[in-house]
């Protein structure tokens, strides 16, 4: 099917007008750009115009054909509807009304590897696909968020200027790249998330802590984390979580998260962030800690039947209220540091296994704003990478080499004293355990494959000589060359 596009005048078009695309939308047009609206239920296109057609220039389409008519070549829509079969309807119905060079882009949270295949049988219909990672969340879809588009990169020439123009702006660069081939972007997104779900159960720790060890109320856990907000730790989710502590709930007039029930719930990213680590080897620690307190929180029944198990017996709490709170500041900063390496070095085993050549300086660069985990020392890891760029980990980077060693025993301090006094800090501690084997001279994997070799003829490798060798076990024990 072909679709006439005379008299067409739209720049781009968004299809699904839920918040985050009715706010894409609003964003475009309030940059200049005519942007065609399209929905299947067309109240939502007439609400939106209703309510905010004041923001700039829209074309109300009813159809798709209709809708694709609407566009300048080469036309380029943004898919902003649920991910899997949703998307792969949309993508189907738009690309029969699409002409060779036209651009579709998938601006939802999808799993890079539906990425991935989708560009690949677009490419062979001579379409563009673009997998664009969006974070910030509704109000950065209205004012401005990070985006991270994978895809061709001739695409990129057409689609970039627009996609730059709605990104945050951070120092006058917008937090908008080209970020490699096919699936990249979505990946990228993914890990961005992975990353997320880490620095919020960091900052669920640090409550937890200053709520169950030191007695603090939310009022006063909120001071603490709006001072640390002006500091090393300033960042979009530290300021929220004392908005979020400050809160009072209407109803009994407690802090609100006293009233919230703890059970955090998922939308799958960080999940996937897990299961792609895995796949491609790379121990993502602290980002695995997150995902599985989420799960263990939502584990209602299970822990209510546990209520009431063995403890221990519990140190006293910390009597210095103020030595304490630094540490945890300082822990919770180091924890940080390995969360961003994890996901760091988990973009990079992606880069490689699919030929990605993705460039760590220029993602730390589009996280700086609009995103949420945007932070005031993202401007330190662009530096780490810009001076070295093949950096083995951003652990090793002098400058988070020495805020670690300025946070280790503080770190330890943490993490000890909550495990004396049965607090848990799955992320706090792993990531701690993660740094001292990162730094270990000697691991007991030596033992493991000792044992492997034992049962199952594994072979294992030797510190005085080159190849791989078994030994005998069940003979004489003698040691052979494999």
């Amino acid at each position: 099917m072909t679709i006439t596009n005379e008299g067409a005048r739209a720049q781009i078009g968004v299809t699904g007008l839920a918040v985050m695309g009715s706010n894409i939308a609003r964003n475009l047009a309030r940059h200049g750009h005519t942007v065609a609206l399209h929905n299947r239920s067309i109240a939502k296109t007439d609400a939106l115009i209703a309510e905010h057609g004041g923001d700039g220039d829209f074309v109300r389409t009813e159809t798709v054909e209709e809708f694709v008519a609407a566009l300048q070549k080469p036309r380029r829509v943004l898919i902003m509807v649920k991910a899997g079969d949703p998307t792969d309807a949309v993508i189907e119905e738009l690309a029969a009304a699409m002409e060779p060079g036209d651009i579709i882009i998938d601006g939802g949270n999808a799993l890079y590897t539906d990425t991935i295949r989708r560009e690949a049988s677009l490419r062979e219909r001579g379409l563009h696909f673009v997998g664009a990672g969006i974070s910030g969340g509704e109000e950065g879809a209205l004012n401005g968020p990070s985006i991270m588009p994978g895809g061709p990169k001739e695409s990129y020439e057409a689609l970039g200027p627009l996609l730059e123009s709605i990104a945050a702006q951070v120092d006058g660069t917008p937090c908008c790249t080209h970020i490699g081939p096919d699936g990249s972007g979505h990946f990228v997104k993914m890990v961005h998330n992975g990353i997320e779900y880490a620095d919020m159960q960091l900052i669920g720790e640090a409550y937890n802590l200053f709520r169950d060890a030191l007695g603090y109320d939310a009022d006063k856990i909120a001071e603490v984390f709006t001072e640390w907000n002006s500091g090393d730790l300033e960042s979009y989710l530290v300021e929220i979580t004392a908005e979020v502590l400050k809160q009072k709930d209407a109803k009994t007039g407690k802090a609100l998260v006293d009233v919230i029930v703890d059970a955090a719930e998922q939308k799958g990213t960080g999940r996937w962030t897990v299961k792609s680590a895995l796949d491609l080897g790379v121990p993502v620690t602290g980002i695995a800690e997150a995902v599985f307190a989420r799960a263990l929180s939502g584990s209602r029944e299970q822990r209510k039947a546990a209520v009431g198990l063995a403890s221990g017996q519990l140190a006293d709490k910390p009597a210095d209220a103020a030595q304490f709170t630094e540490d945890i500041r300082q822990a919770l900063y180091a924890s940080k540091v390995v969360a961003y390496a994890q996901g760091f070095d988990q973009i990079a085993a992606g880069s490689a296994e699919y030929d990605w050549d993705l460039h760590p300086a220029d993602l730390a660069t589009i996280w700086r704003g609009g995103c949420i985990i945007r932070a005031r020392f993202l401007n330190r890891i662009k530096d780490a990478y810009d001076e070295n760029p093949t950096l083995p980990s951003l652990i090793l980077a002098p400058y988070f080499r020495d805020a670690i060693e300025t946070a280790i025993d503080s770190w330890r301090r943490v993490v000890s004293t909550a495990t004396l006094l049965g607090i848990p800090v799955p992320a706090f501690a792993s990531s701690l355990s993660y740094y001292d084997a990162l730094r270990a001279e000697r691991l007991p994997a030596a033992l493991t494959q000792g044992q492997r070799d034992f049962f199952g003829a594994h072979t294992y490798e030797r510190t005085d000589a080159e190849g791989k060798f078994h030994t005998l076990w069940s003979g004489d024990r003698s040691e052979v060359q494999a």
